[in-house]
């Protein structure tokens, strides 16, 4: 089985992209709208996680973490998850919800 958009996870990422939070849709729409010259992918499947945005061209993932990443356990989570990643070769970067907000400005 490939390491992308795992066939069990397909109804999750369907959901997740159904219900995405308003910095994920703003933060959606700049990467998707504008003429970056990269493609990412919204809730793309890598091993067993689903990540906010992947650009595969670059192996950059974004990861938009709202205030439910404050709690300890979800940070821990967080890490062993950006391991992986970094270990498969990508680069993680992360984002605030309000640190897409504040930015909406600068990126318009």
């Amino acid at each position: 089985m490939g390491r992308f958009n795992k066939r069990k996870f397909k109804h999750l990422r369907q959901k997740l992209r159904r219900e995405s939070t308003k910095s994920e849709d703003l933060l959606w729409y700049e990467l998707n709208q504008r003429q970056l010259g990269f493609k990412f992918r919204r809730q793309q499947g890598i091993g067993d996680y689903i990540v906010d945005f992947y650009c595969p061209e670059l192996r950059l993932v974004i990861e938009v973490d709202g205030i439910s990443h404050d709690d300890s356990d979800v940070r821990q989570r967080d890490i062993v998850r950006q391991r992986y990643l970094e270990d498969l070769g990508s680069r993680v970067v992360r984002y605030t919800t309000d640190e897409v907000f504040k930015n909406m400005e600068e990126w318009s």
